[in-house]
């Protein structure tokens, strides 16, 4: 911290002078950037805010007079304080000084005796010369930490407990919707760290830069890179110095934003020889079917008259969203699952093609000699991965949660590369079913329909603005305390826009509907009998009613 004018006033050299204030005792504790000693009466044009200035105020008692003009001038240039060393018979300075003092905010005090004024700027200038190198110090101790950080790819977690401890305050990182992705709450109980968080934070109007912002004056820094913002960090909390815990902020913010790019590039650390043929399968680029089967064949799959995409999606359990944090376990954990099924595949009359497509992600083109089969083949597949996961003594780490998979099966082709072009659709499938609450061993897209899709697509930062974008004014108007607009929304769209329906099925006279409805399209800004702005609320309302995990 740089000293302040009470501060330099406690020196010994000044101190030994007995100074008295005189005036604007309230600005003492400003910081002092600079001491600049002068005789001359105007000096603002020397000055750029925050000198403490010395003067032995020589001029001053030949026209004292010009008193009250002299310290308004530095008031007005922003000086952090004067001393005026008065030095015998000064009576008609010390008078003018005492006038003048009292009409200004600007800390004005007096020594009278002799001070070394080379001593007093010697003994400053170390000082703030110090606090400069220690911001120096401190700025290089932020980005080492933070760079080690982004070169481990170190979790969400991590970051932000790293930012609040050198704070030294409570941090929280939120997404586009106003939820809580992190926090360190530093000592801080966490109910009343994140009490009522959703309101409070959309009251605190997001921006694209660091800033201050809403009625509890939260520091808040954006996250994410360029326009694709993906959240903010927010110091909920006054810190002891602003300056460093923006510098942090702004440090955590960049690592958040490379890491996640880092994780969304990642590739898989190994190859098998089918992971290749999988692929050129998928992106055939003049692939003939012939060659393509004669390729498959020599890797074991038999020619069939059936192919049936299926992916394996490991699932978002507390195991899984751990193993996904480590390349070389997500990988361990996709060559067991690879092993099980080769295992299951040859008790079953089909045969497979099977590779690792993604991080968390394991492809199959399953081909079976007929359509019965089906069913019970995918079944026994299941079965076979709940009794991995049952047991604990399996092929699995030891040590290690079973991961569950979850299971997307696309529509049964008559061709291979059908079937493989397949294995997109099956995978939005199994990636969809992985966030349902659902029991099934297999999911088909007959399953998941637009809820699942909604909650698969619930995290992107597009979608989340698409959110907010729809039902701005309805959630502001609940954060200041307007409660009811979102449900009356929801039951209009659950009726189709049936005013009548809504008026039997909520016990309100059409009036009074007719009248909470106006109400909900001026807030809205869009027209309810308008099909498309339904079917656009309708989605968003969805879409917001499955932020939650």
């Amino acid at each position: 911290m740089l000293p302040t004018l009470r501060t330099i006033l406690g020196l010994p050299v000044l101190r030994a002078a007995s100074p008295q204030i005189l005036g604007g005792a309230a600005g003492l504790d400003a910081p002092v950037r600079w001491v600049h000693v002068s005789e001359l009466l105007d000096i603002s044009s020397l000055l750029s805010g925050g000198e403490l200035v010395l003067t032995t105020g020589l001029e001053l008692e030949k026209e004292p007079d010009a008193t009250a003009s002299f310290i308004r001038s530095l008031e007005e240039s922003s000086a952090a304080g004067l001393i005026v060393e008065l030095v015998g018979e000064r009576g008609r300075s010390l008078t003018a000084l005492h006038a003048a003092a009292k009409a200004c905010t600007l800390p004005v005090a007096v020594v009278q005796r002799r001070v070394r004024f080379v001593e007093v700027t010697e003994v400053v200038h170390r000082m703030i010369v110090a606090e400069q190198l220690e911001r120096v110090e401190r700025a290089r101790d932020v980005h080492e930490a933070f760079t080690v950080l982004s070169l481990e790819s170190a979790g969400t977690e991590r970051v932000v407990e790293q930012a609040a401890g050198m704070i030294g305050a409570p941090v929280v990182l939120e997404d586009l919707s106003h939820l809580v992705l992190a926090y360190s709450a530093q000592g801080l109980a966490t109910t009343e760290l994140l009490h009522d968080w959703e309101r409070r934070s959309r009251t605190a109007p997001s921006s694209g830069r660091k800033v201050r912002t809403g009625p509890e004056n939260w520091l808040q820094v954006p996250v994410g890179v360029r326009e694709q913002l993906w959240g903010r960090l927010v110091l909920p909390a006054t810190p002891d110095d602003e300056e460093t815990a923006a510098m942090v902020l702004e440090r955590a913010a960049q690592t958040l934003a490379i890491n996640r790019l880092a994780e969304r590039d990642r590739r898989e650390l190994g190859q098998q020889a089918q992971a290749g043929l999988l692929n050129a399968l998928r992106h055939p680029r003049g692939l003939s079917e012939a060659e393509a089967l004669a390729r498959a064949g020599a890797l074991g799959l038999k020619r069939s008259p059936l192919y049936v995409p299926i992916v394996y999606r490991m699932g978002a359990s507390a195991p899984a969203a751990a193993t996904s944090r480590d390349p070389l376990a997500g990988q361990q954990e996709e060559r067991v699952l690879l092993e099980l099924l080769s295992k299951v595949v040859k008790s079953t009359a089909g045969s497979a093609l099977t590779a690792s497509i993604q991080s968390g992600s394991v492809g199959m083109i399953l081909a079976l000699p007929a359509k019965q089969l089906e069913d019970a083949t995918l079944q026994r597949l299941a079965d076979a991965l709940a009794a991995q996961a049952a047991d604990d003594g399996g092929i699995r780490r030891r040590g290690a949660a079973a991961p569950a998979w979850t299971i997307g099966v696309g529509r049964l082709r008559t061709s291979l590369l059908e079937a493989a072009a397949g294995i997109d659709e099956a995978a939005h499938v199994a990636e969809t079913a992985a966030t349902l609450r659902g029991t099934k061993p297999f999911y088909r897209a007959t399953d998941v329909r637009l809820r699942g899709l909604l909650a698969l697509l619930r995290n992107d930062p597009r979608v989340q603005q698409f959110v907010e974008s729809e039902l701005e004014s309805l959630l502001q108007a609940e954060a200041r305390g307007s409660a009811g607009h979102l449900d009356l929304l929801g039951q209009y769209l659950e009726s189709g826009g049936n005013k009548a329906a809504l008026a039997r099925s909520g016990y309100l006279s059409r009036p009074t509907l007719y009248a909470r409805l106006a109400r909900l399209e001026e807030l809205l800004a869009v027209d309810l009998d308008d099909a498309e702005s339904r079917t656009s609320l309708h989605v968003a309302l969805l879409l917001h009613r499955l932020r939650m995990p």
